[in-house]
């Protein structure tokens, strides 16, 4: 199968090289960045010859499109994948909650929406309880400042992060309603409400915490099936402190998935 990465940040370069080392029956045909020229100079690095296109072409270029893009720019990528018919691997979740639509829309085309593990573990577990009775699901997600600096909260109350001594409380509400606030870092709490009783009713808490030098997820799920606890700790990435490395591994096992003889998990 072909495969175009919407996004050329550090995790679509390092899936990208994950393919260009190569996976079996995929290979990578395109790229695309909103800036298209940095994009150009680091497909050049692939052993691989690919294109460099627009955003909105991704979906005409190949027949699984992994999104990894800003969440401003997920409907330039979601959107003509679904209309194609194609598959979409995306990771802006947060994203995908304010544009359910695609989903009723991928039934009508063919298309599939696929989210991986990202950084969050257990959504096997909570997928299946969700086949049952669960009757709570919260999260507590811990960062250094420095991966939630930046983000619309804190802008908009004049939060400085720079200078915390001490753990901080930023948002405490459902997870659709975090997503306004941090949309490049509810994905996990996203993916973790479609998983299970959904974002409205999803539990959450935001810690900026200078005494953690990882992204922590805390996880407490109670169900009529099982009652579990699931706790990561993520190593932020070199490039990008609001995502952790691990980001780019869950992808990369979502595409070995796609034409490997066994999978494990759903």
């Amino acid at each position: 199968m072909t495969v175009a990465i919407g996004g050329f940040g550090a995790i679509g370069r390092a899936v990208a090289g994950h393919l260009d080392a190569g996976i079996p029956g995929l290979r990578l045909v395109a790229v695309s960045a909103q800036d298209q020229e940095r994009a150009r100079r680091r497909a050049a690095e692939l052993k691989t010859v690919v294109d460099v296109v627009p955003l909105a072409d991704l979906a005409d270029a190949a027949e699984v499109v992994i999104e990894c893009a800003p969440a401003a720019v997920f409907a330039e990528v979601a959107e003509p994948a679904v209309e194609a018919g194609g598959t979409l691997v995306t990771l802006s979740v947060g994203a995908l909650v304010d544009h359910a639509h695609l989903i009723d829309r991928a039934a009508e085309t063919g298309a599939r929406i696929i989210v991986p593990s990202g950084a969050l573990l257990g959504l096997d577990a909570v997928r299946a309880a969700a086949q049952g009775d669960i009757q709570s699901v919260r999260m507590v997600t811990r960062k250094p400042p420095g991966g939630l600096a930046g983000t619309p909260l804190v802008v908009e109350r004049g939060i400085d992060l720079d200078r915390l001594q001490a753990p901080l409380r930023l948002f405490e509400g459902n997870a659709r309603d975090a997503v306004k606030g941090f949309p490049a870092n509810v994905n996990v709490a996203a993916a973790l409400g479609l998983a299970g009783l959904g974002p409205q009713a999803t539990q959450l808490e935001i810690w900026a915490d200078p005494t953690v030098d990882r992204n922590i997820h805390h996880i407490e799920v109670v169900a009529d099936s099982a009652r579990f606890e699931m706790t990561i700790e993520n190593v932020p990435s070199d490039n990008n402190p609001r995502t952790g490395r691990i980001v780019a591994l869950s992808v990369v096992a979502t595409l070995r998935a796609m034409t490997a003889p066994l999978r494990i998990g759903a």
